[in-house]
Order: C-alpha cells, then sequence, then structure tokens
C-alpha cells in the first residue's frame, strides 16, 4: 500500500468502526474483523510454518519442539485460549514471541502483516483446536 493511500485507509476504517460495521465480539470477548478469511493459504502457512513446533494438532509436540526451551504454545490449553485475545494472536503471528513478551523463539511472520486474510485464517486455525 503506497503512503498515499494509507490516510484514506485509516480514515475509512477508523469512520467503520465508529459506526460499528467491521467489528464483531469473538473468542474472550475480543473484537474480530470483517477480512475474509484465506483458509487454503492459512492451512498451507500453518502446516509449513507453525506446526514444526506447535505439531498439526496443535498442541505443542511439533518435531521441532523437543529441542525448544520453552515449549511451544499448546493451542488446546483452554485457559489459554480463554486468557488470550484475537489481536494478541494475531500481533504474535506477525511480530513474533518476543515483540509480545513471549518467547525470542517464536519467530515472526512480517510478510503476513500485508495478508490480513491469512492471518485471520491462522487466527481461526489456533482458536479450532480449542473446540
Amino acid at each position: 500500500m503506497t503512503t498515499r493511500l494509507l490516510p484514506i485507509v485509516f480514515a475509512a476504517a477508523l469512520a467503520s468502526s465508529a459506526l460499528g460495521c467491521n467489528k464483531s465480539e469473538g473468542s474472550a470477548g475480543t473484537a474480530t474483523s470483517a477480512v475474509k478469511i484465506d483458509s487454503a493459504a492459512a492451512k498451507e502457512m500453518f502446516n509449513t510454518r507453525c506446526s514444526p513446533c506447535h505439531g498439526t494438532s496443535g498442541r505443542g509436540d511439533g518435531p521441532a519442539s523437543a529441542a525448544l526451551t520453552p515449549k511451544p504454545r499448546n493451542y488446546t490449553d483452554a485457559a489459554w485460549q480463554k486468557s488470550v485475545t484475537d489481536e494478541q494472536i494475531r500481533k504474535t503471528i506477525v511480530l513474533g514471541g518476543a515483540a509480545v513478551g513471549k518467547s525470542p523463539i517464536m519467530p515472526g511472520s512480517p510478510d503476513l502483516d500485508a495478508k490480513p486474510e491469512v492471518v485471520e485464517g491462522l487466527l481461526q486455525i489456533v482458536r479450532g483446536f480449542g473446540n
């Protein structure tokens, strides 16, 4: 996105937010966006970037987890699911663990900052492990 469009996008987002058009209540009482979800890209991304540590079942038991301290997050933990907001999960996905006061071993995916539809899909995958 060019910097010329940024003020326009910000103004539109602010106006929509003020009208309550782009938010709805999600898990743990957090606001979720109206961004479309790219489930296929998110699933591929989870399988390639996330599952080596978090495991295909989201239990933090992926093949790379044995060598990690601290161990990767177990997404099936109901207490954790209730304690974290959608926005915190999004931020961790894009910026990594160190940016949110968690393990610096958790890498960020800054390339996804320009792909909110994939981030939303990853959020849905993470939340899905809590069901």
